[in-house]
């Protein structure tokens, strides 16, 4: 981004906070109390217009601003453990109820992409969007061979909005870089680089379709998760169509009680979903937010919305479970040992300093319900160790951080009793045993043979290759090494005559002298 153009999204985010009443909100904050007096600048300083509670402000201020920020609101609004309630009440309408754009804008961007009429492609369609977010709304509509589905129609001009805040983001990380020694090991720029081709991502949703398709051959059949079906005939890249679902959101805990929901089992079954996407598919969804998650009763998820999945690289995933289970065995030597073997912090790391530094975030919070742990303060001892260490922030793991808290909030919310400990260790214990199995191994290799096979006849010519070009090395060392050798004499006995003719110089000048 040009500084011009960053300097004039800069005024606009400004003017757009002091429009909503934050200008006095953000000065009373303990980061800025001592600019207190810089209030009488404000044009709020002087109208006193009465403003709506700071949540409707905050919430405001978001869908103002755009996608980039409601996303950011969307992920706070799954910790009403770290926010006032009044705050948190108001950020989870950025889940789906974000101002929606016109129905005959959606119909026009339909259209344009099926290239027919809304008729011709539905039977039924529905004008009132059911839910807008930061990226598209959906519609409710009838097919014309009577399935019923909803439309996700993309924003108008929001790839425009988020190029713009991107190249925001990536200049502040630029400058955070230059003058905080931290930005560094936080690994600002790459994260915003994760975070740009994530959002990016979500607006093609034909990409979003394959991620539905793919999740929902994962849980075919599953007991604890249901994928909806897409009807590929009428997607395109800003028009996804999907089967329409019914279930409770999952934020709505008064409604889930008052049906007799099974909130254990729901609690359960989440942390089952999440590590059988991490573990044995290596394929996540990756934007948990209640927004895009329903209850069929008593017990069973319904997900939508897959615009943000993620996946591990094999080293990643393997280190990320034995670190899960050396941490579930409260084996915290092993964990630290995995850090510094993974490179997560540095190699010159002694292992007893950072097993007890470990040790000391871990045990506190270990063996309790979610409902006994302060997220606060272990965040707070999480970021000590890091900057005390020189952990260093991994741009790939970020999504995944990202769905831990969304599922670690989800949790606190459904089942404060959950252990989440005694409920993931069987799991993983499981996953283990089976990824070291014969039968796994002897899998892994039948899956391999195709290729092996395809090469078998390459093998003696590249076996004849290797050794000739062995025996060349070898004759190529050999005379290097005459060379050398050559090289060597030839220095020494340039030094010898150097050295006869610095004496003789030396005799012939004390001959001078005494002369």
């Amino acid at each position: 981004m040009k500084h011009p153009k960053l300097i004039l999204r800069l005024i606009h985010i400004n003017w757009v906070l002091i429009t909503h009443g934050l200008d006095d909100l953000i000065l009373k904050t303990h980061l800025f109390r001592q600019l207190r007096f810089l209030a009488i600048f404000s044009p709020n300083f002087w109208r006193k217009k009465d403003f709506a509670a700071r949540g409707v402000r905050i919430r405001r201020t978001l869908e103002d601003l755009g996608p980039i920020y409601v996303k950011f609101g969307q992920a706070l609004s799954t910790r009403k453990d770290i926010l006032p309630d009044d705050i948190a009440d108001e950020l989870v309408k950025l889940q789906d109820k974000v101002p929606p754009f016109s129905n005959e804008l959606a119909r026009e961007v339909i259209e344009k992409q099926l290239g027919m009429s809304i008729d011709k492609a539905f039977a039924e369609f529905s004008p009132s969007p059911l839910a807008s977010a930061s990226v598209a709304q959906v519609h409710t509509a009838v097919l014309h061979t009577g399935e019923e589905v909803v439309v996700k129609v993309l924003r108008p001009d929001v790839e425009k909005w988020i190029h713009s805040d991107i190249g925001l983001l990536y200049e502040l990380a630029y400058f955070a870089e230059k003058f905080w020694d931290d930005a560094k090991r936080l690994h600002a720029k790459e994260i915003v680089a994760e975070f740009e081709k994530t959002l990016l991502d979500e607006l093609d949703l034909i990409r979003e379709a394959g991620n539905a398709a793919k999740l929902r051959r994962n849980f075919e059949n599953s007991e604890a998760i249901y994928i909806p079906e897409i009807y590929w005939e009428f997607t395109r890249k800003n028009v996804l169509v999907m089967e329409r679902i019914y279930g409770i959101p999952v934020g709505n805990i008064d409604e889930l009680r008052e049906n007799n929901a099974d909130f254990k089992l729901l609690a359960e079954r989440g942390v089952e979903v999440f590590f059988t996407q991490v573990f044995r598919d290596n394929f996540f969804h990756a934007d948990m937010h209640p927004g895009n998650i329903f209850v069929e009763l008593p017990g069973k998820y319904i997900a939508v919305d897959f615009g943000i999945v993620g996946t591990l690289s094999v080293s990643d995933q393997r280190y990320l479970a034995e670190n899960f289970l050396a941490f579930f065995n409260q084996d915290y030597r092993r964990v630290a040992e995995m850090h510094i073997a993974s490179g997560w912090v540095p190699a010159h790391t002694r292992v007893e300093e950072f097993e007890s530094a470990i040790r000391s975030v871990c045990e506190p919070i270990f063996d309790k319900p979610l409902k006994d742990i302060s997220f606060g303060l272990l965040l707070l001892r999480l970021f000590q160790t890091a900057r005390r260490f020189d952990m260093e922030v991994q741009p790939q793991l970020v999504l995944l951080q990202k769905t831990l808290l969304n599922i670690e909030g989800l949790g606190r919310q459904l089942y404060p009793d959950l252990d989440l400990w005694q409920t993931a260790k069987p799991f993983l214990e499981a996953w283990f045993k089976e990824r070291l199995s014969p039968k796994t191994k002897i899998k892994q290799a039948m899956q391999k043979f195709p290729e092996l096979a395809e090469k078998f006849p390459e093998i003696p010519s590249l076996l004849y290759q290797v050794l000739d070009d062995a025996a060349h090395t070898s004759e190529r060392a050999a005379q290097q090494s005459q060379q050398l050798e050559k090289m060597r004499q030839q220095m020494q006995d340039n030094q010898r005559s150097t050295i006869y003719t610095l004496l003789a110089g030396a005799a012939m000048i004390c001959t001078a002298i005494l002369w």
